[in-house]
């Protein structure tokens, strides 16, 4: 279940949403719509249902994630879904003001690119944990590319 949610909320669902659009608009720009919809799906709504899942059962995120058995860890797991849910309601807020896309996504890259190295840097990696690096940097990456894609279209 947590890969089938991983891969709708960071790959199905932005590219098919990027897709719809452009097909409606013809004078659509493809760089503002992955910008728009990746932030929108990858980082809002992703962000979101993980953060609930921190705030109502840590010991998932704990456990299957990080390994930790340990009780104690789940107010850490908490707090982090709390920061969670910040940054995700920026990423859902920002389909109503497109002017929030840029921080949103210039908040995200940073947050899903450390967490995906620190993952990358750990061993052993359990199946979960592993899900989780490889869609964190998957996100960095499409992010980065929107970010200096916008970055020079504008300059």
């Amino acid at each position: 279940m947590y890969l089938a949610i991983i891969l709708l909320l960071m790959l199905v669902l932005p590219l098919g949403s990027v897709a719809a659009e452009a097909h409606w608009s013809a004078d659509a720009n493809v760089v503002f719509l992955v910008g728009k919809w990746f932030v929108f799906w990858g980082v809002g709504l992703r962000l979101l249902v993980a953060s609930l899942k921190q705030i109502i059962n840590p010991a998932f995120t704990a456990e299957t994630i990080f390994g930790v058995t340990d009780h104690k860890a789940q107010a850490l797991v908490q707090e982090i879904g709390f920061g969670n849910l910040s940054i995700g309601m920026l990423g859902i807020f920002s389909l109503f003001e497109p002017r929030w896309i840029v921080p949103a996504a210039i908040t995200a890259c940073l947050f899903y690119g450390l967490a995906g190295l620190k993952h990358l840097l750990e061993r052993p990696r359990n199946r979960s944990r592993k899900i989780a690096m490889l869609s964190d940097l998957w996100l960095f990456f499409v992010l980065a590319f929107y970010l200096s894609a916008a970055f020079f279209q504008n300059a």
